[in-house]
């Protein structure tokens, strides 16, 4: 059979395999949340609002959950060599249409299916390397290794980025995706023979129908999450109507994966006890890990911070996730009990959220920040790997794919709520302070005649006339009441989040059979979300 030869010819040092195949998904995951590195330079590039850039963010990550469970049918009828050229052909078709459009209509569809592209990218890399990895110290230090990457995506996006939006227009990004692809796209070519990993299974029988009624769910949680509270929800018919149309497409699917025989996810894994347990947290953990957006919000509105500066000060973030995944993979190879895993994982991101309650203020040194953003990431990082590990093993291997696409599916789901629950305090909240601060605040009150005062002198000492001078005094209290809100809508979201953490560290320690469970690789076809 073809399996029998090697993927790769002999001339190619094992190092040189591995950090080419992480190399590959490097540009795709930087694709995945490219949008979100400068949301307001892309918003205006396209001529959206910053509502669309989070959209088209939630469509890559619904074409990449939506296509992870049929794509693996691709990947056992196209040998790997094959493979790998036609969807990096396709990646670099869809980077540069990205670079040419300045239309969303156009930008949306194509976001769809750089997700779909991106679930072609990880299973063959992730396979290509796991197969080759003989012990689970390897397997375990690999898993470590991409989803660390992964956890890394959107820091360094703001890293590697910031230069080149504030110098250029936003899709020169997407020039820069294209030429990252060629060294991989040229090396890989050379280097390998083009074989299968498995005996070649006919492209008959394609479970298109749940296919599209699974994209058509996600992209419809995504549409009703990132856009409702702009819409004001259910008062609003675009979101009424989506919101029915879910309820019965979701009855719809439910039904008829029960009926079939070999269902696009096997909904037996939510008949184990510790999976459901495993989803649960990794939910929770995504809805915490994005409450770092609030703290860039609160860099770049409040503190004026500038996108390059804002990369910088994220640095501390990236090396605090890097840390925490390498100690969670140290404990995942100890064979740590996954309580003692997740325990200092939400301490750490609990103190995070507790420190920045207190430190949002107007002004403020950049170096008091230093150590939460490290606690921030070390938190996430500590928690990321080890739990979707511990959910994977904790179902039969046969259904470790299903698993997966579960595990990926909450880590979507927890992706949304977490934006629309940004997007309901930033909306709602903060307006609902401005109003009362606007109760409190007029002209009539000493306060507020003393700060036009004080500014008016300030300025008309400058050598601003002083009828200019009275007109920016006011610009300037509406700019410090607007900073006002922006804290206030900050402390209120971190202070649910506190409690929620708070939750889950009494139900994780609630949990007696926790004390007893670890989580380990049991395949070493396994292929992660």
């Amino acid at each position: 059979m073809d399996n029998a030869l090697p993927v790769f010819r002999s001339w190619a040092p094992e190092w040189l395999i591995r950090g080419t195949l992480f190399l590959l998904i490097l540009p795709s995951i930087v694709l995945f949340f490219l949008p979100l590195a400068n949301i307001n330079a892309a918003a205006g590039y396209y001529g959206g609002e910053p509502a669309d850039i989070q959209f088209a963010v939630a469509l890559f990550y619904a074409g990449y959950v939506g296509f992870y469970s049929l794509e693996r049918r691709f990947f056992a009828y196209l040998a790997s060599r094959e493979y790998f050229i036609l969807f990096t052909f396709l990646q670099l078709l869809t980077s540069f249409t990205c670079y040419h459009s300045h239309e969303l209509y156009l930008l949306f569809p194509i976001r769809f299916i750089q997700g779909m592209l991106f679930a072609c990218t990880v299973n063959l890399s992730l396979t290509l390397m796991f197969t080759r990895l003989r012990s689970e110290r390897a397997r375990e230090v690999s898993f470590s290794v991409f989803f660390g990457l992964l956890l890394c995506a959107m820091p360094f996006n703001n890293l590697v980025t910031a230069d080149l939006i504030d110098a250029y227009n936003f899709n020169v990004v997407y020039k820069a995706a294209l030429f990252a692809y060629l060294p991989c796209l040229v090396l890989l070519l050379s280097a390998m023979n083009n074989v299968r990993l498995n005996v070649r299974f006919p492209l008959y029988q394609l479970d298109w129908a749940s296919f599209v009624l699974y994209s058509i769910m996600l992209c419809l949680v995504g549409y009703i999450t990132i856009y409702g509270q702009e819409y004001y929800w259910l008062e609003d018919r675009r979101i009424r109507y989506s919101a029915l149309c879910l309820a019965g497409l979701a009855l719809l699917c439910l039904l008829r994966q029960r009926a079939m025989k070999r269902p696009y996810v096997d909904l037996r894994v939510f008949g184990y006890r510790n999976f459901k347990v495993g989803v649960l947290v990794l939910f929770v953990m995504y809805i915490c890990r994005f409450a770092s957006g609030i703290t860039n919000i609160f860099f770049t509105g409040v503190l004026r911070f500038d996108p390059i500066h804002l990369s910088y000060i994220n640095l501390f973030n990236i090396a605090g996730l890097i840390a925490g995944v390498l100690v969670a993979c140290a404990m995942i190879l100890q064979q740590k009990r996954i309580r003692y895993i997740w325990l200092p994982g939400f301490l750490l991101l609990l103190l995070f959220h507790v420190r920045m309650f207190f430190l949002f203020d107007i002004q403020a040194d950049p170096y008091q920040y230093f150590l939460p953003l490290f606690i921030q990431g070390f938190g996430v990082g500590l928690i990321m790997v080890p739990t979707i590990v511990y959910a994977i093993a904790a179902v039969p291997v046969k259904l470790g794919a299903s698993a997966a696409a579960v595990c990926l599916a909450f880590r979507y789901f927890g992706f949304c709520i977490s934006i629309a629950l940004i997007n309901y305090f930033e909306l709602f909240e903060r307006s609902r302070h401005y109003n009362a601060f606007q109760d409190h605040l007029t002209r009539v009150d000493p306060a507020v005649r003393q700060f036009l005062h004080r500014q008016t002198q300030v300025l008309t000492a400058k050598g601003m006339a002083p009828g200019r001078a009275a007109k920016a005094a006011h610009k300037l209290l509406t700019g410090n009441l607007n900073g006002q809100d922006q804290l206030r809508f900050a402390m209120d979201y971190y202070e649910l989040i506190g409690g929620l953490i708070v939750v889950t560290l009494l139900l994780i320690a609630l949990f007696p059979y926790l004390n007893r469970t670890t989580a380990y690789l049991r395949s070493r076809r396994l292929s992660p979300a």
